[in-house]
């Protein structure tokens, strides 16, 4: 049995991933599924996020020990979550065997103006100024699912998880300032590598995705009507690409 990490983006907690893992263990039943927390966000939402990726991998690597998980780890994550798997497999290769990086971005393979559409500053600037939970899930849901009407089921939990386990506006902060300093080592990890985009990505531009890819040598998965938030708007699709991926790997 492989140990799979599942990692999110910012101010996302591990309620976010809804009925993806479920999927994906359908998909891969080998996996054992792990959904930790970053610092600031869900059952961490008291301690301070880190202002450097570097230390969120840290963190992540003693609660994987904590929970008697060990190494080597395969790494699915999302948006600032595919930063951490990234700096992760560079600074420990022994610990990574894959990743599957789904809308990241990161420098120097984007300008700042893809890696956070410039459509969405107006928006994201009223909310720091604005607050308010419903405020802040209703604009989050509307940029990271491409089906953010049809899914307006959702917006009652989201409020409630942000109730449960406020995100404090400095550690979102703190979660933005990491994600816009990071800078990803210029080699390929050496962990093989799978790469998922939406080209419906709001928040996002889908160039980040290929260009990294392009520019690692690694296989990239584009879906056609995805939002950002990929796991949600079609997981199966998801599982379904890494069971495919996987399976390609083990012929090799």
């Amino acid at each position: 049995m492989s140990t799979w990490v599942f990692l999110r983006g910012l101010m996302r907690e591990q309620r976010h991933w809804d009925a993806f893992p479920a999927q994906f263990g359908q998909a891969v039943p080998q996996a054992r599924i792990v959904t930790p927390d970053l610092p600031g966000n869900g059952t961490r939402h008291r301690m301070a996020s880190a202002s450097r990726v570097a230390d969120m991998v840290e963190f992540c690597r003693g609660e994987l020990a904590a929970q008697g998980c060990a190494a080597p780890y395969h790494v699915l994550a999302l948006s600032l979550g595919g930063m951490v798997a990234v700096e992760w497999a560079a600074r420990y290769p022994d610990e990574i065997a894959a990743l599957v990086l789904i809308n990241t971005s990161m420098r120097p393979f984007s300008p700042f103006y893809r890696r956070l559409r410039w459509q969405n500053y107006g928006a994201l600037a009223a909310l720091a100024l604005l607050g308010g939970a419903a405020r802040q899930e209703r604009l989050i849901l509307r940029l990271t699912s491409a089906d953010g009407a049809g899914r307006a089921g959702l917006l009652p939990r989201w409020i409630g998880y942000q109730r449960d386990y406020p995100v404090a506006r400095a550690n979102a902060l703190r979660q933005l300032l990491s994600a816009a300093r990071y800078r990803a080592p210029p080699r390929r990890p050496a962990a093989a590598t799978l790469v998922l985009a939406s080209s419906n990505d709001r928040l996002v531009d889908a160039r980040c995705s290929l260009r990294l890819a392009e520019h690692w040598g690694a296989p990239c998965r584009l879906h056609a009507s995805a939002g950002h938030d990929l796991p949600l708007d079609d997981g199966a699709w998801v599982a379904q690409q890494v069971r495919r991926w996987l399976d390609s790997l083990r012929g090799e």
